[in-house]
């Protein structure tokens, strides 16, 4: 069965276009470090498909959709203490940190912006637009999913 996610990223650090730059437009969905989002990169599977989101920018919004197309292995950043992901507490032994790949599906020709998605009145429950959550990775369910698709299509 299919899951669907939202994944936040800030545009100057990694953003959608960055992604279709890649080769093969794939990259490792790294650098998470809260235990909840990254319970939730543990939780996807191969073929879910995620919301690609610009957050702490100008216009935050959804630019696109990603795949899952590898699941949630090791992220190698905690373990380079020149990345500023760094932690000295995760080991190759003992991971504390992880990953998954995401594939480019789709980069959208406008934004999704937030506020357009808070005037929404099925999304009202979404936990993007909840006071105070700030997780970079959170689940979407199905009809939050096809409402922000039907503002795109």
């Amino acid at each position: 069965m299919k899951h669907y996610w939202l994944m936040k990223s800030e545009p100057t650090s990694f953003s959608i276009d960055d992604l279709a730059n890649r080769r093969k437009q794939i990259e490792p969905w790294d650098g998470v470090r809260n235990y909840q989002a990254r319970n939730f990169l543990q939780a996807m599977q191969k073929g879910d498909q995620a919301f690609f989101y610009h957050s702490s920018c100008a216009i935050p919004g959804i630019a696109g959709i990603v795949e899952i197309i590898k699941t949630a292995y090791p992220d190698k950043t905690a373990f380079d203490p020149l990345n500023h992901h760094y932690d000295p507490k995760s080991t190759l032994n003992k991971p504390k940190w992880f990953c998954v790949d995401v594939k480019l599906v789709e980069k959208f020709t406008q934004l999704i912006t937030l506020e357009t998605l808070k005037k929404q009145p099925y999304l009202r429950s979404m936990r993007l637009l909840q006071k105070g959550n700030r997780l970079s990775v959170l689940p979407i369910i199905l009809q939050e999913w096809e409402t922000i698709l039907s503002l795109i299509r």
